[in-house]
């Protein structure tokens, strides 16, 4: 059930999912199914791990990059132990985000929490679940960005700055949350 958060005579929220907490659900949904076909496509059909890196523009080329840390290689986890100690610090940071989705009632503030909810089960969660490491495999070096990344860190990235940007203009606004 659908309802929207503080709606109704009672002035405190009722249970339930707001209308933008569904739409952070639904884009959290959409980065997660592409950044997993492009994971599947770089590793099952195109097979980039068994070939050198791909030129597909001048400034663009795909490299294959098993990252065992967090994004752009933080926190490296040279161990099993590291491995799922990130996968249980991950899965904490799902939780979080899908609970505060629920009650979200701004749209710009729902599409930045979807987007670093879909990013963190794509990367953090699935990968290092499946393969021990985050398969990264967007190499734009030639515009001097040295990370290799993929779908999942974009929409994380993404999602931090949409996150900055609302909170910039929600304060400027004068509103509560």
């Amino acid at each position: 059930m659908v309802e929207e958060a503080g709606a109704g005579p009672s002035s405190s929220p009722r249970p339930g999912v707001t209308r933008w907490g569904v739409m952070a659900y639904a884009v959290a949904a959409a980065v997660v199914v592409l950044d997993q076909l492009s994971k599947y496509w770089i590793l099952d059909v195109v097979h980039l791990p068994d070939r050198p890196a791909i030129r597909v523009l001048p400034f663009f080329q795909l490299t294959m990059v098993w990252n065992p840390g967090v994004s752009f290689g933080l926190l490296q986890a040279g161990s099993p132990m590291g491995r799922w100690l990130l996968v249980v610090f991950a899965l904490a940071i799902v939780i979080a985000l899908a609970a505060w989705a629920r009650r979200l009632t701004r749209p710009l503030l729902a599409l930045a929490v979807g987007l670093m909810l879909g990013g963190a089960l794509g990367n953090n969660l699935i990968d290092r679940v499946r393969f021990g490491a985050v398969a990264d495999f967007l190499d734009f070096h030639s515009l001097y960005f040295p990370w290799v990344f993929n779908i999942a860190d974009s929409a994380i990235t993404i999602g931090v700055v949409l996150l900055l940007l609302d909170s910039v203009l929600h304060s400027k606004s004068g509103g509560a949350t």
